[in-house]
C-alpha cells in the first residue's frame, strides 16, 4: 500500500482532498496502483424568480431540472471512477499509463442500465529529471486546471445543479467562478520544476467543435490544433499560476464570421497554518461555460474567491463565492448576463479514507434585460477515496 493524492485519482485533482490508500502490486519490471473514488449526495433545490434564457444555472430549467423543487441522490462535482495506473524505469526513462473510467450515480430510470461510462484519461507520460515530461492521450486540460483543483466543492457538491447531476455530475463552480477545463486528446510537455519552484507546461489539444446545450452547434474544427499553456510558481504555503488557451473555429451558418477563441488565467492559493485563501480569474472570448465555445462568440469574465479553515484536525469550513459574467448580449448568450455561485460547506475527515461533507449555498442567473433567477439548494453526503 501506498499513500496517493486524489492527483493520482483524477489528474491531480487531490490539492484539496485528504489522501487515500491505493493498492500496488508489482509485476516485473512494473508496478500496477489500482485506486478509485466512490461519492454520492442528497441534493435538495428550490428555484424562483424570473425565466433567465441561456446556460441560467439558477434558473428553474436547469437548477431545478424543470420544476420548483427537485431532490437527487447522485455524484457531486467528482464523479464515481476506477483508475488503474502503471509506472516503470525503462531505458533511462521514468514510465507510466493510465485509464481512469468514471459513471454517474443517478439516472432519472430505477431500471435502466446505468452502463454509460465516461472514460477522461488514457494516456502515457515519459521523462527524465533533467529533461522534463511528456505526455500523451487523453486527460484534462490545462487552462482552469488549478481553479478546479483548489475549489473545496471538488469534494462536495458546490451549485447542485439539477439537470447535470441525474445522469452526470453537479458543477461545482463551473459557468459560475470558471470554465469547465475539459478533456483532450493532446500531447504535452512539462518542464523540470528549478530550484525556485518554477514550472511550465505547453500542450497541443486535439481541436474540438463548440457542443452548446440549449441550441444546435454554431461551429466546428479547422485544422490546427488547440494550444494550452501553463506557468506555476510553488513555493512554501503559496503557489501562483497563469494560464493561456487558443483555438481557431470555423463558422457552420451561412453569413457568419470563423471564432478564435482566446482566454488568459491568473489565480493564486495560500495556506498559513490552519487558513487557506485562494483567487482565480480568467477573462477572454468563446471561453464557454461547460465546453469551449458553447456560448459562441462573446467576451467574458470569471472570477472565484475562496476562505478555509481547519477548526480541527479533521474539521474544514469553507465559503466560496465565483461569478462567471458576458461583456455583451450575442445571440449564443441567448439573453443571460451572468451566473454566479455562494457555497458555505464543512468537510469532516471521518478516517483517512472518508469524507462527510454537508453544503448550503445560493446560485443566482441575470438576464441583459434584467431578469433574475435563484436557486437555493443543500448538499449532504460523503466521498471516499481509495
Amino acid at each position: 500500500m501506498k499513500k496517493v493524492h486524489l492527483l493520482a485519482v483524477l489528474a491531480s485533482m487531490g490539492a484539496s482532498a485528504q489522501q487515500a490508500s491505493a493498492v500496488d502490486l508489482k509485476a516485473g519490471d512494473w508496478t500496477v496502483n489500482v485506486g478509485g473514488i466512490v461519492n454520492a449526495y442528497y441534493t435538495g433545490v428550490s428555484c424562483s424568480g424570473d425565466a433567465v434564457g441561456g446556460l441560467a444555472l439558477g434558473g428553474r430549467a436547469l437548477g431545478c431540472g424543470g420544476e420548483d423543487r427537485r431532490t437527487t441522490i447522485g455524484n457531486g462535482l467528482l464523479p464515481s471512477g476506477l483508475v488503474t495506473s502503471v509506472s516503470s524505469t525503462q531505458g533511462g526513462f521514468d514510465v507510466t499509463a493510465k485509464i481512469g473510467i468514471y459513471a454517474a450515480t443517478a439516472t432519472d430510470s430505477a431500471i435502466a442500465q446505468n452502463s454509460t461510462v465516461d472514460v477522461r484519461q488514457a494516456y502515457f507520460t515519459f521523462g527524465r529529471a533533467d529533461l522534463g515530461t511528456f505526455k500523451l492521450g487523453r486527460d484534462y486540460g490545462l487552462f482552469g486546471h488549478e481553479a478546479i483543483l483548489g475549489d473545496m466543492t471538488l469534494v462536495g457538491a458546490g451549485a447542485p445543479v439539477q439537470a447535470t447531476q441525474r445522469g452526470r455530475v453537479t458543477l461545482g463552480h463551473i459557468g459560475a467562478g470558471y470554465s469547465y477545463l475539459g478533456t483532450y486528446g493532446q500531447i504535452v510537455y512539462s518542464t523540470p520544476k528549478n530550484d525556485a519552484g518554477i514550472g511550465f507546461d505547453f500542450g497541443v489539444m486535439s481541436p474540438v467543435s463548440d457542443t452548446p446545450v440549449i441550441a444546435g452547434p454554431r461551429y466546428s474544427t479547422r485544422t490546427s490544433p488547440q494550444v494550452q499553456a501553463r506557468l506555476t510558481f510553488t513555493q512554501d504555503g503559496l503557489k501562483a499560476w497563469l494560464g493561456a488557451k487558443t483555438q481557431r473555429f470555423t463558422a457552420q451558418t451561412a453569413g457568419s464570421g470563423d471564432l478564435t477563441m482566446n482566454g488568459i488565467e491568473a489565480g493564486a492559493s495560500y495556506q498559513l497554518g490552519a487558513a487557506g485563501l485562494l483567487v482565480n480569474a480568467q477573462t477572454g472570448r468563446a471561453l464557454g461555460i461547460l465546453s469551449d465555445a458553447d456560448q459562441g462568440d462573446v467576451r467574458s469574465k470569471n472570477f472565484l474567491v475562496q476562505g478555509t479553515v481547519k477548526t480541527t484536525d479533521a474539521l474544514k469550513l469553507g465559503l466560496s463565492w465565483g461569478r462567471s459574467a458576458n461583456d455583451d448580449e450575442t445571440v449564443g448568450t441567448a439573453g443571460l448576463k451572468s451566473n454566479a455561485n455562494l457555497t458555505a460547506g464543512a468537510y469532516y475527515a471521518l478516517n483517512s479514507a472518508i469524507t462527510l461533507v454537508a453544503e448550503i449555498g445560493q446560485t443566482r442567473s441575470k438576464g441583459f434585460g434584467g431578469a433574475t433567477a435563484r436557486m437555493n439548494g443543500g448538499s449532504v453526503g460523503g466521498i471516499i477515496f481509495f
